[in-house]
């Protein structure tokens, strides 16, 4: 499901399936989380979340993806992550976290991201950064 025929050029199910492949890849029936996203030049760079045995030192999913499009100085254009809690549960469209979404809008706020529709967490919605944080801080500094 898209939004509008402009976003739905920069995200589209091609790319959910790519999150989708790796999570059933990495996490064959089991809890896990796996990203996927386009780079400006059409290219699918896909990561997976890392939680270590001890402490807090785990990474979004959307972390490994990221850091590869910037070592390959390419844009980053959308972005879709998602998950499940276990083998038997349906896989769900996340939003990316605050972090994650402060970390693309160093590409601006019209990166596109999924985000799960109403009530129907396994569908997806295509949104900008703007939309989903219009009062973006840094904003503050634009002019």
């Amino acid at each position: 499901m898209q939004l509008n025929e402009e976003i739905a050029m920069k995200l589209d199910q091609a790319l959910v399936d790519a999150a989708i492949a790796l999570l059933e890849q990495r996490f064959p029936m089991a809890e896990g989380i796996a990203a996927a996203l386009y780079t400006d030049d059409g290219q699918i760079l896909t990561s997976v979340v890392f939680q270590p045995e001890w402490g807090g030192g785990g990474l979004c999913a959307e972390t490994g993806a990221i850091c590869e499009a910037v070592k390959l100085d390419k844009r980053i254009t959308a972005l879709v992550c998602v998950s499940r809690l276990s083998g038997d549960s349906p896989i769900v469209i996340l939003t990316p976290c605050g972090i994650c979404q402060e970390r693309l809008f160093h590409w601006g706020e019209s990166v596109v991201v999924a985000t799960p529709a109403a009530q129907d967490a396994p569908r997806w919605i295509a949104k900008t950064l703007g939309e989903i944080q219009p009062y973006y801080w840094a904003k503050a500094f634009q002019e």
